[in-house]
């Protein structure tokens, strides 16, 4: 006789009756036909009773279905164009809720998830090149643990997250960079292709709002800029500079982006220099702050959402004034807004300045970054420049 943990299911007979195979295969059959439905209403019962995934745990080690290879949880499903067994969707549950509960945001869930689809295809596997093991395929002998702590997918992943974090503007990083940076592949061009479906997921089982990526180690808490979120109510306002800045003219010394998707849209904001500011308006004889901001991303090929309150949540977030790129949206309170829902954004079009479509008295006009500094509580970039390698340090002007 033998138990389901040699993996053959129920106690049964070890070896068919004396009346022959038919004899055994009908009696295979019928042994399909009642238990598995049986085990089913179990499954349902006993969640239904004790309200526990571990009694769901208890029935489906022992069923059929695991037999056929489908891994803990039973049944594959397909999310968006792929098909996960239970094995992989535990394991990006795992990965997505260890992001949750150290509150990182949702691009860190992602970028583990890309990162392990490539390195284990979401399987904790024991084995891999050299001592690599597990789901992220990290190697005791490079210093992420010992193979028991490997093989603990809690451990690896917050190891994962431990490297990511530590890495200045990872959150800002194009598509690949941050994974490769943590995992010092010998094919880097593997994990962005994978971050598309890593998103699914990561939609899958993420709980609760976004996050707010944390300072690196050793990073300058003051230059870290929050998420927020917010509408375009301030009916403009942003900021004035004195001195002798023109708001109306392009300084001599102005040198447009090298990057040809930023530059576009930098030229197309700066071409509404003098326009003026009408609530609500979106082009191309005037503006209101949001509408500004769409129409130059619109020119350059991008399509972003119309309002401030959305076009916060567009993009990816920079977590520093110092990593700010031409292109960039940044957002302030405005007169009406607060730092959790500003009123009032612009774009940062290089050389230390910004665009904004500021207010019915002076329509479209350009102010420094500095003035704006003081005030921001959100960056979002639209794209990535330089064919998505930015540059570390952001615009070396600022």
């Amino acid at each position: 006789m033998r138990n389901c943990a040699d993996g053959t299911g129920s106690t049964v007979a070890a070896h068919p009756t004396r009346t022959g195979p038919l004899v055994a295969g009908i009696g295979a059959a019928v042994y399909l036909l009642l238990m598995v439905p049986a085990l089913l209403v179990a499954t349902v019962l006993m969640v239904s009773q004790s309200g526990t995934l571990a009694a769901t745990a208890a029935v489906v080690e022992c069923s059929p279905f695991q037999r056929l290879g489908l891994g803990p949880g039973g049944f594959t499903q397909q999310i968006g164009d792929e098909t996960f067994t239970g094995e992989q969707l535990t394991n990006a549950q795992t990965i997505v809720t260890v992001a949750v509960r150290r509150s990182l945001p949702r691009r860190a869930a992602v970028l583990a998830l890309a990162t392990a689809m490539v390195e284990s295809g979401l399987v904790n596997v024991d084995h891999g090149d050299r001592d690599s093991l597990g789901l992220f395929q990290q190697r005791p002998s490079q210093g992420w643990g010992s193979p028991a702590e490997i093989l603990a997918p809690v451990y690896a992943t917050n190891k994962f997250y431990d490297a990511l974090i530590a890495l200045p503007g990872w959150h800002t990083m194009p598509p690949g960079a941050a994974e490769q940076a943590v995992q010092r592949s010998q094919f880097p061009d593997r994990y962005a292709p994978r971050e598309s479906a890593a998103a699914m997921l990561t939609d899958r089982y993420w709980q609760g709002p976004d996050n707010h990526a944390p300072p690196a180690p050793g990073a300058d808490p003051v230059v870290d800029v929050d998420p927020a979120y917010g509408g375009c109510q301030d009916m403009g306002k942003g900021n004035l500079d004195p001195g002798d800045l023109d708001p109306k003219k392009l300084p001599p010394d102005f040198t447009l982006p090298g990057d040809p998707q930023q530059s576009r849209a930098v030229v197309y904001a700066l071409a509404q220099l003098g326009k003026p500011y009408v609530w609500g308006a979106t082009g191309p004889d005037a503006f209101d702050c949001s509408g500004l901001t769409q129409a130059a991303w619109a020119h350059a090929g991008v399509a972003i959402s119309r309002t401030t309150y959305t076009q916060v949540h567009d993009g990816i977030p920079v977590g520093s004034l110092t990593w700010i790129q031409p292109g960039d949206l940044v957002f302030i309170p405005g007169s009406d807004g607060t730092p959790a829902a500003p009123g009032h954004v612009g774009i940062y079009v290089g050389n230390g300045y910004m665009v904004d479509a500021y207010d019915t008295d002076h329509g479209v006009i350009l102010t420094t970054l500095d003035s704006w500094a003081p005030k921001v509580v959100s960056i979002r970039r639209i794209a990535t420049g330089d064919n998505g390698k930015p540059p570390p340090e952001g615009d070396p002007r600022t």
